[in-house]
């Protein structure tokens, strides 16, 4: 009797264990939500059935269909040779071989860079030595090169693999964005402010920091924000849907009970069980990107259409979804708007 007596104990032990580690495998991004909306819908007598939303993000265009076209550098092979006694002629030797026609963008625009940089120093030297014909192209060439830079740096960063992978949505995630860091939110403010500077005369860059920039901008969570971002507001429209469809609660006469029970409903299972997360999530939002779209304002004149379509229809968007939580705080008072006990 004994023996069956602790087999019995050691396997209701483990069924307890296995239940409570299922019931924590379950919890996932859709579970506080879930939870709130039944106890909303049990509350105003609507029922507790609910819909996990689905939830999906417009990519922008691919790389080859945003890619500004740049045209060829007016100095010939023989202009090239010319230039002996000048830096500058090293770069354009990077530039037009083989390697550097093939090369990222990003390696084009650092190249267009350090030839801007150089190419005063070699047109004065030039003039000095009274070449003034070679110089005279030379300086047309800085000219295109410096008509170009806003199309080159949009090809290396917003145009570009890294930037697309930043805002490849990844799957929705209770952890997020408690996970991320603050390095992806760094490389961009270095890639606007390098291109701030680049546009304003200063030419200098740093290769090697830039390269490694684009390399964090493409872990980045720019997709994966604006699906939680979806997600979230999916929940709380449904939400809504509830508190409107049951309308106020108290009239100048009438107070029933879930007047009483919904604002402790709200406190538990709103404002602990989601608000924390929805607070992180509209930080996100105002950190990740106000970098990207200063970086965008500056190549503004040069931004294709179909990325400015994308854009616009992305900033309206995440805007819409980052007023969620505060829409619905909106709707809860409405719905309570009478339920005062002092009313």
């Amino acid at each position: 009797m004994e023996a069956k007596l602790k087999h019995f104990t050691a396997t209701a032990a483990f069924l307890i264990t296995v239940l409570l580690l299922v019931g924590c495998a379950e919890e996932n991004a859709d579970t506080a939500f879930q939870v709130y909306l039944e106890r909303l819908g049990r509350t105003l007598d609507l029922g507790s059935q609910t819909r996990v939303p689905h939830e999906s993000v417009a990519r922008p265009p691919r790389p080859g269909k945003l890619r500004l076209k740049i045209p060829a550098d007016t100095l010939n092979t023989l202009d090239f040779m010319d230039l002996r006694g000048c830096e500058l002629q090293v770069t354009i030797g990077k530039t037009n071989s083989s390697l550097g026609r093939l090369a990222r963008d990003s390696q084009k625009l650092l190249l267009a860079l350090e030839f801007l940089h150089l190419a005063p120093a070699c047109i004065d030297y030039l003039t000095a030595a009274g070449e003034l014909e070679l110089a005279k192209k030379l300086d047309q060439a800085r000219r295109q090169k410096l008509e170009l830079l806003p199309s080159l740096i949009f090809n290396a960063t917003l145009a570009s693999e890294e930037f697309q992978a930043f805002w490849r949505p990844a799957p929705v995630s209770k952890e997020y964005p408690a996970n991320t860091s603050s390095a992806v939110i760094t490389a961009l403010e270095h890639i606007n402010q390098a291109s701030a500077r680049w546009l304003s005369g200063n030419y200098l860059a740093d290769n090697q920091s830039f390269e490694l920039q684009l390399s964090e901008v493409s872990g980045g969570d720019g997709g994966q924000l604006w699906r939680a971002l979806l997600h979230q507001g999916q929940w709380l429209d449904s939400a809504n849907a509830k508190l409107e469809q049951r309308g106020p609660l108290c009239t100048a006469t009438r107070r029933p009970q879930s007047a009483e029970i919904l604002p402790n409903v709200v406190r538990k299972y709103f404002i602990d069980g989601i608000q924390p997360r929805a607070a992180m999530l509209g930080r996100r939002y105002h950190q990740l990107l106000p970098p990207l779209f200063a970086l965008e304002h500056q190549l503004r004149i040069k931004l294709p259409a179909n990325y400015l379509g994308w854009s616009e229809s992305r900033n309206s968007a995440l805007k819409a979804l980052a007023s969620k939580p505060k829409q619905h705080v909106s709707r809860l008072q409405q719905t309570l708007a009478n339920c005062r006990k002092d009313s």
